[in-house]
């Protein structure tokens, strides 16, 4: 099973590669290349920083939007987005200005704003483990991930939202859309619970 981990500058690779072979991958390419993305049996879009600058660098890398396009929503190859790699998948991201996402899922990537019980805010970014809270969904589990972000995707589909975890409020956790899937947290740092989701979607045929 060929699973190609995009690199467009943009994302923890080496940690999501040893995760993916941990969790059974046979062979994880690494690579940016449209030819590469038209062979892959899967697709992982990885992504640490800002929507902006992460949708710019992914753009800044000819062909390789045309190219994740046609894997995902002609071929329907199964796809996985990770924390920002997730959040490319919704229309739009408002972090330091409006850019535009992938389009694939609806919502917008918004600054969150949690408060307790008593109103008082809560830290943000949101760092370490918080409980995915799946909703039916068979690729998510109950249990515990380790999240690390300041913006969330809001106003997507109902029956898009695949997982939430309680952060001052219901925060959309995991999306999953025909052969689409994407987590805000990391897997690669999830320890156990990653790594058991993660082959999940590596046996996943949807």
């Amino acid at each position: 099973m060929a699973v190609v981990l995009v690199d467009y500058g943009a994302g923890n690779l080496r940690s999501a590669a040893k995760a993916l072979e941990a969790a059974g991958a046979a062979q994880v390419r690494v690579s940016a290349d449209p030819a590469e993305l038209a062979a892959a049996e899967r697709i992982v879009l990885p992504g640490v920083g800002a929507f902006g600058a992460c949708a710019s660098a992914l753009r800044a890398v000819p062909g390789l939007e045309d190219a994740l396009n046609e894997a995902v929503l002609v071929r329907r190859v199964p796809f996985l987005g990770i924390c920002v790699g997730m959040q490319l998948m919704a229309d739009e991201g408002h972090e330091f200005g409006v850019h535009k996402g992938l389009g694939w899922v609806r919502g917008a990537v918004k600054r969150m704003a949690p408060t307790d019980a008593q109103g008082h805010s809560l830290k943000i970014p949101q760092i370490g483990w918080n409980e995915v809270l799946p909703n039916g969904n068979g690729l998510v589990a109950k249990g515990y991930a380790y999240f690390v972000h300041s913006y969330a995707v809001e106003d997507a589909e109902p029956g898009d939202i695949a997982a939430t975890c309680d952060y001052g409020a219901p925060v959309v956790a995991a999306v999953q859309r025909d052969n689409m899937f994407g987590v805000q947290f990391h897997p690669e740092k999830s320890q156990g619970y990653g790594l058991d989701l993660l082959a999940r979607w590596l046996a996943w045929r949807p």
